[in-house]
């Protein structure tokens, strides 16, 4: 570390030139190339995967997305000639655009049901030739321009499906400029000085225009989902302002007490710029720990997430110290300056922020002085908040909660009102036909699905070219993300199909888009322990391999998984119980799938990086000191204000993406919003000190065959060993209270 900061030093302006070259390069060519987001979204072993492979090999021209056009009058019937003529128009052309392999209109002779009983609304099926994470984003755009050209008094006419809703888009506001005006705002208010609160922002600027770029590159590489790179900014975003305020903070202090700009630099990148080293190494195993789910579609979004922070991180290790090196004493505040020159580096450096130190290291008294209560009340919170994910459903949000005004939600609306909301969402039955006796076979599996109760209606029955294979849809009378639904499918596969594959020797599968986002739900909490268990020892171990402590990365695990499980359950209470809903402009429904892997990866690397900082300190103060308490006290004074200031800007980088349209952005950002309050106010504030307090020497207690054994890894840096350990400050002794019997 110390010979990468004194080279940036001595090359500052070819490391700022480098920089500024490698993002405008990355991001020429990744412009050039293009981005070709796509989604790899495979479930091995899964009824709905069994489904699409059987699509493919029987049916290889309609195998792909099944989309569909919803229009209602509001003057006659669909009949009415002009609605008619102008539909078959529509629908005519429609058949022609590309990747379109076939159109079922509800004015042919198998489009009955595809009517309602009034017939005002009625709907038409597309079919695709690829599915939708396989055709360009744009594929559905001719089909919402032609529906934009009928002009048909009293009609309206929406499309709906994976393809059209690819195709919209969506888009997460001013999240991006906002968060980072918050960040300008805060960082202003905390340092008095433009170019302290600009040199984070620059910093994290250059490490996510790299990164952006170098992910428009990996989609040719490999599949990365379009939602990958809005949710690398919101990360690389917060992590690269919070990094590089470690470091300028650390500088600002160094340069109080000693004057020397080069030589607070190399300081504050020996002390603070190895925790963040440490930090981000912690934030990407989490990230690439999703790789243990098995489940591809995440893959791309570790990827994106990994290269956000990575560039972010190298940004700060890199760009940062040139930049302080060389306009380092312009970020002090003049009067701290003066004092400085006035009275010598031990008066600034004990006068420095000695208000907000102070009032942190009273605190940090308060609660030694009471360890025992305020642990107590401080866990009872987190669990008290933890509690509704036991509540948690993790399910795919339909197209009713997409923005107004959407073709996507226009289209659902319109369905659930002329056929009911499980029209938004049909299922499709699969029968492999055993070699004799198919068509009874056909007629027994169409009946019994067809008078399951939760079926409101299914189609005619459609045969492959082969002859082996027979599918058709069943229309659930619930909405796609109803727990009824969830309920008819398991239904279906556990109770309705195993007499008739007995009956008859044929294979009954239940598929289509809903039955896939079940199984991918089933999917995904399956390994959730796993991928938990991954990470969590990995980053307990590099922890206790860098602490050189037993305790410290059992307490970082628990109070991490405290942080992650108290975000899933406020987000639970707001998104699925509907708390405040109204007030967010939200609509109730179940958790996203993939949500919590993502927020636990992300969450677990954030609360790592409060642990690291924090715990980096308190250990700096122990090697110093030799005083437990004293340490704690320490830790809590020095990082209490910038980690509650990083939490802020964390805090409103997140809940700036609760302005944009996108629903899984808007869990996401809020639950690591929450995620961030929780570990930086009631974790690191409370409970750790409190339990640290608790703990005391043993805190740092490792039998010395195993210390003997570890490799030795600096990361409270080298001034802290190079100092002569200290007898601890004479201070009042802290009352503590009797621990409870």
């Amino acid at each position: 570390m110390l010979k990468l900061t004194r080279w940036c030093i001595a090359h500052r302006g070819r490391v700022f030139v480098a920089w500024l070259v490698v993002a405008v390069l990355t991001t020429a060519v990744a412009g050039a190339a293009g981005r070709n987001y796509a989604t790899n979204f495979t479930l091995p072993g899964t009824q709905s995967q069994r489904v699409l492979d059987l699509l493919k090999k029987e049916f290889p021209a309609q195998s792909g997305d099944t989309d569909t056009i919803v229009f209602h009058t509001e003057n006659g019937t669909i009949d009415d000639p002009q609605v008619k003529a102008a539909m078959t128009k529509l629908l005519d052309q429609v058949s022609k655009d590309q990747h379109v392999v076939s159109v079922r209109s509800p004015y042919g002779a198998d489009g009955a049901v595809q009517v309602s009983r009034d017939r005002r609304t009625a709907f038409a099926t597309v079919n695709y030739d690829k599915p939708s994470n396989q055709v360009p984003n744009d594929a559905g755009k001719p089909v919402l321009n032609q529906i934009d050209a009928v002009n048909v008094p009293g009609l309206q006419v929406a499309a709906g499906g994976q393809v059209i809703e690819n195709a919209e888009g969506f888009s997460v506001g001013p999240a991006t400029l906002i968060g980072a005006i918050a960040a300008l705002i805060l960082l202003l208010f905390m340092f008095g000085s433009l170019v302290a609160a600009g040199m984070p922002l620059i910093t994290a600027g250059f490490g996510l225009i790299t990164g952006v770029a170098l992910i428009g590159l990996a989609t040719h590489v490999t599949s990365i989902p379009n939602v990958s790179t809005d949710l690398a900014l919101m990360i690389g975003l917060g992590v690269g302002v919070d990094y590089a305020l470690f470091i300028v903070t650390r500088f600002r202090e160094n340069y109080l007490a000693n004057g020397n700009v080069e030589q607070s630099v190399v300081e504050a990148m020996d002390t603070s710029g190895r925790a963040i080293l440490l930090a981000g190494t912690t934030v990407t195993i989490a990230l690439l720990g999703m790789f243990a789910t098995g489940v591809s579609f995440l893959y791309g979004l570790a990827i994106a997430s990994v290269l956000a922070v990575l560039m972010t991180m190298f940004a700060s290790l890199t760009v940062l110290p040139a930049m302080l090196s060389k306009f380092g004493h312009r970020i002090v505040r003049p009067h701290a300056r003066r004092r400085f020159g006035r009275r010598g580096a031990a008066a600034a450096a004990a006068d420095d922020g000695a208000a907000h130190r102070s009032r942190w290291r009273e605190w940090s008294r308060t609660v030694q002085r009471r360890p025992w209560p305020l642990a107590l009340i401080s866990l009872g919170v987190m669990i008290a908040v933890l509690l509704p994910v036991f509540a948690l459903r993790l399910e795919s949000s339909d197209a009713g909660n997409d923005p107004a005004g959407t073709h996507t939600r226009e289209a659902f609306d319109l369905l659930a009102k002329g056929f009911g909301p499980g029209f938004n969402g049909p299922l499709l039955i699969a029968t492999e036909l055993p070699s004799q006796n198919q068509a009874s076979t056909q007629e027994a599996v169409s009946a019994a699905v067809a008078k399951t109760p939760g079926v409101a209606a299914v189609t005619p029955v459609r045969t492959s070219p082969s002859g082996n294979v027979a599918v058709f849809e069943a229309y659930p009378d619930s909405a796609p993300q109803a727990q009824a639904t969830t309920d008819l499918v398991n239904h279906l596969r556990n109770d309705v199909a195993p007499p008739i594959e007995k009956q008859t020797g044929a294979t009954v599968l239940v598929g289509g888009f809903t039955a896939g986002s079940i199984d991918f739900s089933h999917v995904l909490s399956v390994k959730l322990p796993l991928f938990i268990g991954i990470v969590v020892v990995l980053s307990a171990l590099l922890l206790f391999v860098i602490f050189r402590s037993i305790v410290i990365p059992i307490q970082a695990a628990l109070m991490n998984l405290l942080s992650i499980g108290g975000a899933l359950g406020v987000t639970v209470l707001v998104f699925q119980k509907g708390w405040f809903a109204s007030v967010l402009g939200l609509e109730k429904g179940p958790i996203e799938p993939w949500i919590p892997v993502l927020m636990f990866a992300v969450v677990f690397g954030l609360s790592m990086d409060y642990e690291v900082f924090l715990i980096s300190r308190v250990r700096e103060q122990w090697i110093r000191r030799r005083d437990a308490s004293e340490a704690v006290a320490d830790g809590i004074a020095f990082t209490g204000r910038v980690i509650t200031a990083a939490a802020a800007i964390m805090i409103c980088v997140f809940l700036s993406f609760m302005l944009g349209d996108e629903r899984v952005l808007k869990e996401f950002g809020f639950g690591l919003a929450v995620a961030v309050l929780l570990d930086a106010v009631v974790v690191r504030c409370v409970l750790l000190p409190a339990v640290l307090e608790l703990l005391g020497e043993r805190t740092w207690w490792l039998p010395r065959w195993l210390d003997d054994r570890l490799p030795h890894i600096n990361i409270e840096g080298s001034s802290a060993r190079g100092q002569q350990i200290l007898p601890p400050e004479p201070e009042e002794p802290v009352e503590r209270e009797p621990a409870p019997v």
